[in-house]
């Protein structure tokens, strides 16, 4: 009996035939949402991110994926020191800022942290990280950070899951 029919669960391959059903299938694990900011040669700059997880309490490190086809990759991938805010749940016009034809930093007040990286106000957590080490990961690249400063404020944070943005209310 093939895996999964046993459950009468339909199942499949993930390939290129099934890209949109393996993308579907990774969209219903609900993820956070974060910002990953650096200041690069060209100014500052912010990555949107929901592949943000962490990894060791000792010593301190969390990882993300930024995609090789981004066109930000290139100094995401090689920057010393970043950033990643962890968005509140009101803070989804932020979003749009940091995708693809946003604004970014422009017009938007900011702060930075002592290795010069810009600072996201009003996030529920913020995570000052060196670059600790890259792992390939096919498509994308495993960037692992050591947190050498962090902040949590509390409050809800901002979700994202089956291509939609949203909050948790708990019982």
């Amino acid at each position: 009996m093939p895996d999964g029919a046993y459950m009468n669960e339909p199942t499949f391959i993930p390939d290129a035939d099934n890209a949109r059903a393996f993308r579907d299938a990774l969209g219903s694990f609900t993820t956070g949402v974060t910002i990953v900011t650096i200041q690069s040669d060209h100014g500052p700059m912010g990555f949107c991110a929901n592949s943000f997880s962490s990894l060791s309490m000792d010593p301190p490190l969390v990882l993300w994926s930024p995609a090789k086809s981004s066109s930000r990759f290139l100094p995401y991938s090689t920057a010393r020191h970043y950033t990643i805010h962890v968005l509140a749940h009101t803070q989804g016009d932020v979003i749009k800022r940091f995708i693809r034809g946003g604004l970014g930093f422009e017009g938007m007040s900011y702060h930075r942290n002592d290795q010069g990286v810009p600072l996201i106000p009003g996030t529920v957590a913020r995570f000052d990280c060196k670059q600790h080490a890259t792992h390939d990961g096919g498509d994308h690249l495993i960037v692992v950070g050591r947190v050498i400063r962090c902040a949590n404020t509390g409050g809800a944070p901002l979700l994202f899951t089956q291509g939609k943005y949203g909050s948790f209310t708990a019982d």
